[in-house]
């Protein structure tokens, strides 16, 4: 078997003279997107909304500013919703020695809840797709601790 020196490849330029440049790099992913190193962000957003479930997050995270900030609103809004029940408990007890004042409560009670758990849902949304969402009084308090 012979070697022959083999001709080294020849670069032809592009027609119109021009000079090739290489396409450009990917685009890097997106930051603070659930898909980073630790792509856990989107399930401790998740849980800082999900009553005592936020101290997961506040105590695991502690080196993520943004899931401690929604873990902080979480934990406040968890007393918040703590505060309304005993209120709306100790509202409903007075109420029922009233004849038709304990039915009146139970829907209050009803209707209250419900706000309650759309409050949740849509912080859990907003905090998903990368924004905030406060609540006057309980953001503030949160923003305190």
């Amino acid at each position: 078997m012979s070697e022959t020196p083999s001709a080294p490849p020849t670069y032809t330029p592009p027609p119109g003279g021009g000079s090739y440049t290489p396409p450009p790099p990917p685009p890097p992913p997106p930051a603070g997107g659930g898909t980073a190193p630790g792509g856990d962000r989107t399930l401790m957003i998740v849980l800082a909304y999900l009553g005592i479930l936020c101290l997961i997050p506040l105590l695991t995270k502690k080196d993520d500013p943004e899931v401690q900030w929604h873990a902080k609103n979480g934990l406040a809004f968890a007393i918040a919703d703590v505060v309304v029940c005993i209120a709306l408990g100790i509202i409903g007890a007075v109420a029922s020695r009233i004849v038709f004042a304990g039915c009146g409560m139970s829907i209050v009670w009803c209707l209250v809840s419900l706000g309650i758990l759309a409050v949740h849902v849509i912080a859990i949304v907003k905090g998903v797709n990368g924004q905030r969402f406060r609540l006057p009084v309980i953001s503030d308090f949160a923003d305190k601790m």
